[in-house]
């Protein structure tokens, strides 16, 4: 977890796709073996396995570096860079833009250096600490609304399990060579999506700490 954010609630995630989700004929699974649950919700011996694979993604996960394009649900486009080094992350936007939205794991902060805003919310308020924590477990900690495979790619459809923290979230990982983290759609408590998708997203060596402490005070320019 961008309107002016990437990960927010109503400032929330990441745009619409820009090509339609997969529809539910391409989501039904046939029942090969015995039925598990997840999240309160019944899942064929397949579809658990998705989540598993979904789930150790998350927690091999190290340092992580790469370029995002995020669409809004008017359709705006912006692009910038993204750093992750879980349970904390950092959207830096490309000019024009002058946004940034930082996270220290506890609270996300939204800056736009040409408003002179800074905006702060808990992580916990968003449905992206099930995916960023350090012990993240799909089957514990969502309510997942649906998994499966379609062009290449697993999709994970999700809420978090507590009704205090709304909006949903719906992840897409490439299959082959590896399972990778390729996309994602954040939709909002007004049911509005936010699209990103990832390229060059790849290990980095140990990212600065520093990159994910949100300034006290407003910086005119952003430094690293």
């Amino acid at each position: 977890m961008i309107a002016t954010g990437v990960l927010l609630q109503g400032a929330d995630a990441i745009a619409q796709t820009a090509k339609a989700p997969p529809t539910p004929q391409e989501w039904n699974q046939t029942v090969t073996k015995e039925p598990g649950v997840a999240g309160g919700r019944e899942f064929d011996a397949k579809q658990i396995d998705l989540i598993q694979k979904v789930t150790n993604y998350f927690n091999q996960m190290g340092d992580m570096k790469g370029l995002f394009v995020q669409t809004s649900a008017d359709g705006k486009k912006l692009r910038g860079k993204i750093f992750v080094k879980r349970p904390a992350f950092r959207f830096e936007y490309n000019l024009p833009s002058r946004q940034i939205i930082i996270s220290d794991g506890q609270q996300i902060a939204i800056q736009d250096h040409d408003l002179k805003t800074d905006d702060r919310q808990p992580l916990d308020k968003t449905a992206f600490r099930i995916v960023l924590r350090k012990d993240v477990d799909l089957q514990r900690d969502a309510r997942i609304l649906d998994v499966g495979e379609v062009d290449n790619k697993i999709f994970v459809s999700l809420q978090d399990k507590d009704p205090n923290t709304p909006g949903r979230l719906k992840l897409f990982l490439s299959k082959r060579p590896t399972v990778e983290l390729k996309e994602w759609i954040s939709t909002d408590s007004q049911n509005l999506d936010t699209h990103v998708e990832l390229s060059e997203f790849t290990k980095a060596e140990e990212l600065d700490p520093k990159l994910f402490v949100p300034p006290l005070v407003f910086l005119d320019k952003l430094g690293r």
